[in-house]
């Protein structure tokens, strides 16, 4: 064989070594990138069964926490058949059966809220819990752990003592006042929830433990007028509201999981997307302004409104306004009351609610007892977006203006009164005006 022949028999056993080589580096490449694509899959695949289970036991242990209905209906039925409260919803509730609790709707553990149906009604349930002893309540006016405890009036109680407690505290919560005997008629009408002409002791358990919750007293007060849920019946401190159809007054709820990553101005968009023609929106702007007057020097007293925000409004088919939530329009001389003992370094100290704001004393280190804001400040100041997006031409500018105007009243002026009058008379009269005409109206 020659030189030249071995030279070339050498060259091809080389590049055939190399073309092993490299298929076999080749192979390993692609062996080690299929691991790579492989452990990668399996990782986020970990992560995401690890996340979405960490959502469902987030969110299962807020729906455990703040949906106890079963307890609040054991332990309400369990005095009932004991003979410690009763009420018109007792037997449904608790003996027929036919008082049931449907969707929970809590937004807190302490504050039971369902809807449901009672017969053909639909209504919504709520019942108040002890709180769990982790949860921070804040600072509220409603004695819970007395209301719980159904311990009042004691037994041997006279019908002529009991009316006195419920005369005082009335006075207490409302202000002594001409009208406050018209108040405890009313107090001591629902009271009596079988119409016999007497109050049991047991029916007089359910009443006072009601009457320390501001809403129940709320819907007492504005019993005959048309901007508050009837109350459909209760069974101690739980009690049956009238379904209100359309709620929040404004807005679409969403996941919050969704909400964290909508922009401001995107969710803006959507709530003033999803509300009614603006005509409808006039007449509801007009309700939640008469229900402004009816708790402002109203027939009982006054009220403030410390969560003016639109979760705690709806509105029925036919564009009347509703409150939904009034546990925080509570009566301005209780409030007062309250504050005037509150301790406090700075204004920030002293806050109700979500609006209801005074400002520090720091002489005394004591809340003041005055708002900064009155009521129709703050409910301008959540209509403004609402009302005025679709705004007709030609009452937009004088209806911003008005707007604006309102939403500077400050509590504490001299004036205040006399500028909330014409204020509130304006903006009635001006979306009046506008839509008097129309079927709307």
């Amino acid at each position: 064989m020659t030189t030249s022949a071995t030279a070339a028999q050498d060259t091809a056993w080389s590049r055939i070594m190399e073309t092993l080589r490299s298929s076999r580096r080749w192979s390993w490449i692609q062996s080690a990138r299929f691991s790579y694509l492989h452990m990668k899959f399996l990782f986020f695949s970990w992560l995401a069964v690890f996340v979405g289970s960490w959502v469902v036991y987030v969110e299962y242990s807020s729906y455990t926490e703040l949906c106890r209905g079963h307890e609040c209906k054991n332990t309400i039925c369990d005095k009932f058949q004991k003979g410690v409260i009763d009420g018109s919803a007792c037997n449904s509730l608790c003996e027929k059966d036919t008082l049931y609790l449907g969707k929970c709707l809590s937004a807190k553990p302490s504050n039971q809220v369902y809807s449901g149906s009672w017969g053909d009604m639909e209504g919504i349930i709520k019942c108040q819990m002890k709180e769990d002893p982790h949860y921070d309540l804040g600072f509220e006016l409603e004695p819970r752990k007395e209301s719980a405890s159904f311990s009042r009036p004691t037994k041997g109680t006279s019908m002529q003592k009991f009316k006195e407690m419920v005369f005082n505290h009335l006075k207490a919560k409302v202000g002594d006042q001409a009208n406050l005997a018209d108040l405890l008629t009313l107090v001591l009408g629902v009271a009596d929830s079988n119409k016999d002409g007497e109050i049991s002791l047991s029916e007089a358990h359910s009443a006072w433990a009601l009457l320390q919750l501001n809403e129940f007293l709320l819907s007492v007060v504005l019993q005959e007028r048309e901007h508050t849920p009837r109350l459909l019946g209760f069974c101690g401190d739980l009690y049956v509201m009238e379904k209100v159809p359309y709620v929040p007054l404004y807005g679409v709820s969403l996941p919050w999981m969704v909400e964290l990553w909508i922009p401001a101005s995107l969710r803006r968009s959507i709530d003033q997307w999803a509300t009614p023609s603006w005509p409808r929106k006039a007449k509801i702007a007009i309700g939640l302004f008469e229900l402004v007057e009816d708790v402002f020097h109203g027939t009982f007293g006054s009220f403030l409104m410390c969560d003016v925000s639109a979760a705690g409004f709806g509105y029925t088919e036919r564009h009347d306004i509703k409150v939904v939530d009034a546990r925080q329009i509570v009566p301005e001389v209780g409030f007062q009351e309250v504050m005037r003992e509150r301790r406090c370094e700075e204004d920030t100290d002293c806050l109700y609610g979500r609006d209801c704001f005074t400002s520090c004393d720091l002489t005394k280190h004591r809340c003041t007892t005055e708002v900064t804001q009155p009521n129709l400040a703050k409910v301008c100041s959540t209509l403004k977006d609402y009302i005025l997006y679709g705004a007709p031409s030609d009452i937009k500018d004088e209806l911003d203006k008005q707007l604006y105007a309102c939403i500077a009243l400050k509590g504490a002026s001299e004036q205040m009164e006399m500028e909330h009058s014409l204020i509130l008379n304006n903006l009635k009269t001006l979306l009046w005006k506008k839509i008097s005409h129309t079927k709307d109206s």
